[in-house]
């Protein structure tokens, strides 16, 4: 890497742009702890605390290398592992990734794999074994994500001199990770969702959210921290991600208005958990467009994947798979929606913006690759793990509550008091 000088303004973006992303982990805890039965709460929230803590260890002893080192042979598969085997001399202050120090750069990304992990426990709330997910998110990570992450992210001569196909040899367009984040992580959710099966009692009984204040409270914390993800990806405090930015706000109230006028038509009443799910909807719809569309082509993504998102939901009873909360429909359809708009109404790229179908046809690819590779892998890794050490909970379980039984701890104590005594 050449010698270049750190810009501080820049280099404080990105701080405050880690600082963003990592309040998305305890923020998808909330989210999705508040949209599942009170006795499995606290299980859903340590499935995004464990994905952390597992995921950031592996990106510090080879997952950098993995995604930002030079690719293995001429396809731009994979990253070489040993160039920054345990950051191999990018973890000291006076390090440079552009204009930012290495070590911000590499917090950064890191915090992007975490919450990758994290978004696929939805998939298979109240019935996954806490050890056999935390084996899953190792494994997952290194074979699937680091991959995947390599292709979309690693750009030529950025941090090495050769970078992954789908940024460099296909040039699609990805800014932020619609394909490597959330059409990877809606592809393994549903595969995990078909490997562990149906929850005990799906479509026969009630399977409410527990607690909506704290839904609402998580997806706002996530839009909070969406700001970092999408305008950090500029890795620098510019116009890029004061564009990101903006996007990011239209998409997303786009989005919410969208979802709210299906559920009226539909169900007749607009619903706190539809305003939520919404907000994700268009957040992770922008998330691959938001430097590559102006305001307007950003209101049409945010308001197209609220409609489709929402209408998605439905999918699961269709065709029989019990996606617990909807990773598929917001992150794998939102995912999918935000990066084929690219190719419609992208700045001087998409269809009709005079771009012609090339930019269409190279969204789709990346796509259709992404996709491919993650639903695949993942049911190799999740059968693995079933049939060796197990990946579902026995129903026994299940229904007595993953909390008191895996954790042997409960979310919410209740005292009784009686006459004289006191309730604490």
């Amino acid at each position: 890497m050449e010698e270049v000088v750190i810009n501080s303004g820049d280099t404080a973006w990105m701080l405050i742009s880690t600082g963003l992303v990592t309040l998305m982990i305890p923020g998808l805890a909330l989210f999705y702890g508040g949209m599942v039965r009170v006795k499995s709460v606290l299980n859903m929230m340590m499935m995004s605390f464990g994905a952390l803590a597992v995921v950031f260890l592996l990106w510090i002893i080879v997952g950098f290398s993995l995604v930002f080192g030079d690719s293995i042979g001429s396809r731009g598969l994979l990253g070489d592992p040993g160039q920054f085997l345990f950051l191999n001399g990018l973890d000291n202050a006076n390090a440079a990734i552009g204009s930012i120090p290495a070590v911000v750069f590499i917090a950064f990304q890191g915090i992007f794999a975490a919450i990758t992990v994290a978004l696929i426990s939805g998939s298979i709330a109240d019935r996954a074994k806490f050890g056999s997910w935390m084996l899953f998110s190792a494994i997952w990570v290194t074979v699937v994500y680091f991959p995947v992450a390599h292709w979309v992210f690693a750009f030529d001569d950025f941090v090495a001199k050769t970078g992954g196909w789908i940024a460099n040899d296909l040039g699609a367009i990805d800014f932020a990770g619609g394909t490597a984040v959330h059409i990877n992580a809606g592809a393994a959710g549903l595969a995990l969702a078909i490997v562990l099966g149906k929850r005990v009692g799906w479509r026969k009984e009630a399977m409410r959210p527990h607690s909506l204040p704290l839904v609402m409270l998580g997806a706002a914390l996530l839009w909070f921290g969406w700001f970092g993800f999408n305008a950090g990806s500029a890795v620098g405090s510019n116009g890029t991600a004061g564009l990101a930015v903006l996007n990011t706000i239209g998409a997303t109230v786009a989005a919410l208005l969208a979802w709210l006028l299906v559920e009226k038509i539909r169900d007749g009443h607009a619903t706190s958990l539809g305003a939520a799910s919404g907000v994700v909807a268009g957040l992770v719809a922008i998330t691959p467009a938001c430097a590559s569309v102006n305001a307007s082509g950003a209101l049409i993504i945010g308001a197209l994947a609220g409609v489709v998102c929402a209408l998605s939901v439905g999918i699961k009873f269709k065709l029989g798979f019990d996606d617990s909360l909807d990773v598929v429909a917001v992150h794998l359809v939102g995912g999918i929606v935000g990066t084929l708009m690219i190719g419609l109404v992208g700045v001087d790229v998409g269809l009709f913006n005079g771009g012609g179908t090339d930019q269409l046809v190279k969204q789709l690819i990346g796509v259709c690759a992404v996709f491919g590779y993650s639903l695949v892998a993942t049911l190799i890794i999740g059968y693995a793990i079933e049939k060796t050490i197990g990946f579902r909970v026995s129903r026994e379980v299940e229904l007595e509550g993953i909390d008191l039984k895996s954790h042997a701890e409960s979310a919410y104590e209740m005292y009784s008091s009686s006459r004289g005594g006191s309730s604490l």
